[in-house]
């Protein structure tokens, strides 16, 4: 996750993630637009490097990692619990969820949002994982405070997840963003409050809270990318990236 320097970034920096956050909320609503029975996860690719390109921007995951990510989107459906890979094989049925991750690279810097969407008509029991993810969500950039600690994120978002039965992911957790895609701070999405480092303005990262229907562990499928719930129940996932200020916190990935 890179080195533990945490980068402050100025305030034409922050300006410059506005833009690149804009540009992805605009893209994933863009894309959810599509989620419905029948579609592939293969065409949803190709709308999001299509539309990211007329824009003027790069798909940051396409060709990242090693190996390299060989998709300009993750979309992670149902068990899967992020780094999906889209496929003309993987057809959207009704009933499933489906995450779409998106980070668009805007003169220079990275915009990264996630979403979990409905493909028709979820059960009762889905559509509560997927609220409470949602909840987690606003709950951990709730507890972004400066002076306050990143184990703060973490101890809302487990709370209120555990006390309504589902699990939190601990193999995978948010990111300092800017110029760089992942580095420091990570920001776990479980812990203790007052604990973990210093939340200052100026630091910009994600929180992208994980949950899972069942247990927390995770297994990674031969791919070396597809990460999937170790029991194979469903997992949901939502994210922004936010800006940290003397104020409290500014998400960045609207559009607004």
């Amino acid at each position: 996750m890179g080195n533990e320097n945490i980068v402050l970034l100025s305030s034409r920096e922050i300006d410059k993630m506005r833009q690149a956050g804009k540009l992805a909320a605009q893209l994933l609503d863009h894309l959810g637009k599509m989620v419905k029975p029948g579609v592939s996860t293969y065409e949803i690719n190709q709308e999001a490097e299509r539309w990211t390109k007329e824009k003027g921007a790069i798909s940051a995951p396409l060709g990242y990692g090693n190996p390299p990510f060989p998709a300009s989107i993750c979309t992670s459906i149902n068990e899967v619990i992020c780094h999906g890979i889209p496929s003309k094989n993987q057809i959207l049925k009704d009933g499933d969820i489906i995450n779409i991750d998106v980070t668009p690279i805007v003169d220079g810097y990275h915009g990264d949002t996630s979403k979990t969407f409905f493909v028709g008509n979820p059960s009762p029991k889905t559509k509560k994982l997927v609220e409470v993810t949602e909840e987690c969500l606003y709950r951990g950039i709730n507890a972004v405070k400066p002076n306050g600690r990143i184990g703060d994120i973490g101890a809302a978002i487990q709370e209120y997840a555990e006390s309504c039965g589902f699990s939190v992911v601990r193999n995978f957790v948010g990111h300092g963003i800017g110029r760089v895609f992942h580095t420091a701070p990570q920001v776990p999405h479980y812990g203790k409050k007052g604990t973990g480092k210093k939340i200052r303005p100026g630091m910009v990262f994600t929180i992208e809270p994980m949950i899972n229907e069942g247990t927390w562990e995770a297994d990674i499928l031969d791919d070396n990318w597809t990460a999937v719930t170790k029991d194979r129940k469903l997992s949901a996932q939502f994210e922004h990236t936010i800006a940290v200020t003397k104020e409290g916190v500014e998400i960045l990935t609207v559009d607004k």
